[in-house]
């Protein structure tokens, strides 16, 4: 697969080839489905919590009679079925949202991913993003040099190794993201309209996904 190198003007000035074992596969729509569900679920926090009959306030009294008043039998106001009583199978916050998912469908996700951004032409390779200063117009100018800096685009940069200057450069910029390789994660790759990535981390990502 061969990807389109941008120089500083935003010009391809040439291509290269990326290994076909990561950016040469075929989409696997279910398997994508099923590891970005399984990327998110994970990441909830079972914090929500409902009360059971038990819990709720209330009074143990009987509110009328066994018989004779018509009525259905009723024996406190906590019933779940009364207004104000507790819920019959509440959440807890020890609820557990996980979802496991093996290693192998994990990097077979992102390669799919990965392999379907190429071919949509929706990744771009730069030799290096290095900014001298953490100056967030430097970053906005060279985004924009490249062709990605327009406000309804959202990009996400990959690099090689994690630079300060850019991350400070770029924390203030709306849809910009900057991570390293092994921070990859599905959902960010769909999330972003575009993907730029150095060179080095093109190998990085092969060594971890190939």
């Amino acid at each position: 697969m061969d990807i389109k190198i941008l120089n500083d003007q935003g010009q391809s000035s040439a291509t290269v080839s990326a290994p076909d074992t990561v950016f040469g596969r075929e989409f696997n729509e279910a398997l994508v489905h099923q590891v970005v569900v399984a990327y998110q679920a994970n990441a909830r926090a079972g914090n929500r919590a409902q009360k059971d009959r038990a819990e709720v306030k209330h009074s143990t009294k009987k509110p009328w009679r066994q018989k004779g008043t018509g009525r259905a039998r009723a024996g406190m106001t906590s019933s779940p079925l009364w207004r104000g009583g507790g819920r019959a199978f509440p959440n807890s916050p020890e609820e557990n949202f996980s979802q496991k998912v093996n290693k192998k469908m994990y990097r077979a996700g992102i390669r799919s991913i990965l392999s379907q951004l190429a071919r949509e032409d929706r990744i771009s390779v730069v030799e290096n993003f290095v900014l001298d200063a953490p100056k967030t117009k430097q970053a906005a100018d060279k985004l924009k040099a490249y062709g990605l800096g327009d406000a309804k685009s959202s990009v996400l940069i990959i690099t090689d190794a994690f630079d300060e200057n850019l991350y400070l450069a770029t924390r203030n910029l709306p849809h910009v993201a900057v991570i390293e390789p092994r921070y990859a994660d599905p959902l960010s790759l769909i999330h972003y309209k575009n993907v730029l990535i150095t060179r080095p981390a093109i190998a990085q990502l092969e060594e971890m996904l190939g």
